[in-house]
């Protein structure tokens, strides 16, 4: 990605380096909060993993630390301001209400509207206060443990996530939630998780249209990554097994191919796709 010197958002907080433990989740070191991390990433619900985390706070982290992450994020949650901007304009009526991306260190907890989150539980959104949270030690993981380097796999993350806002904005959110305990739980989550990866797709046609924004292989750095968390690679590589029917977050084929949906139309009105089709055909 040729990000640098590009518009930067003002919708970045910057809360790394506050004072404070790490949020403990159990044993089974990184291996394990990489899981939770991924299980996060594709669509859990924070309030799960938060709810029962110890309370905390302190003072912001000293300016000027690794700015060129900041940075980066900034021109990626730009980007996708631009997109969501425009396609809300053209298919929803509505102007779009972008999120705030609140970072956060790898060690830390970092009070939100869904509970008390550490970096092991990885990147996600919550919809009580609207914001994204991450931590960027999460795209080292993402490199070193799932071999799914480069920025534009990190891009896809954050695009991910920014997804779980749009849908949040036009009401999918609340409709999934509403499933939940029920029979339909699991095929719910993985509808809406398939959505958020179509609505990356989206995102990534739109960055394809700004200028000399993507580089040869950028597209295959955020196909990779979505390969690399579908339930069916994750559970292979945590328990050796796979068990479809506690899929919540689509499979790696399924992953892909929705992102390459969004990616291949950029058109928003197609939403309602991952609802529609008969879940065996997604």
């Amino acid at each position: 990605m040729r990000w640098k010197g590009r518009r930067e958002s003002t919708n970045v907080e910057d809360r790394r380096g506050m004072p404070g433990k790490g949020i403990a989740l159990g044993g089974g070191g990184i291996g394990t909060l990489l899981i939770i991390g991924l299980y996060l990433l594709l669509g859990g619900n924070p309030q799960q993993l938060a709810q029962n985390a110890p309370q905390g706070g302190g003072a912001a982290r000293p300016a000027g630390e690794d700015d060129e992450t900041k940075n980066f994020v900034e021109v990626v949650l730009a980007s996708t301001e631009d997109a969501w901007d425009g396609e809300f304009k053209q298919h929803a009526d509505r102007p779009y209400q972008a999120p705030t991306l609140t970072l956060f260190s790898a060690g830390q907890q970092v009070r939100t509207g869904c509970g008390v989150a550490g970096a092991g539980i990885g990147p996600f959104y919550c919809p009580a206060d609207r914001k994204v949270y991450l931590s960027p030690s999460f795209f080292e993981q993402l490199r070193d443990q799932l071999n799914a380097p480069g920025d534009f796999a990190a891009a896809y993350v954050i695009a991910h996530e920014v997804g779980h806002h749009v849908q949040n904005l036009l009401g999918y959110s609340e409709r999934v939630n509403r499933s939940r305990g029920g029979p339909q739980e699991n095929e719910m989550s993985v509808r809406l998780e398939l959505q958020a990866d179509f609505l990356a797709g989206v995102w990534a046609y739109h960055a394809r249209q700004e200028e000399d924004f993507l580089e040869p292989g950028d597209v295959e750095e955020a196909l990779n990554a979505a390969s690399k968390i579908g339930d069916d690679a994750l559970q292979k590589q945590a328990t050796g097994t796979v068990n479809p029917e506690s899929f919540t977050h689509g499979t790696s084929a399924q992953r892909v191919r929705w992102f390459r949906r969004g990616f291949e139309t950029g058109d928003l009105s197609l939403i309602d796709e991952p609802f529609e089709l008969p879940y065996e055909r997604l």
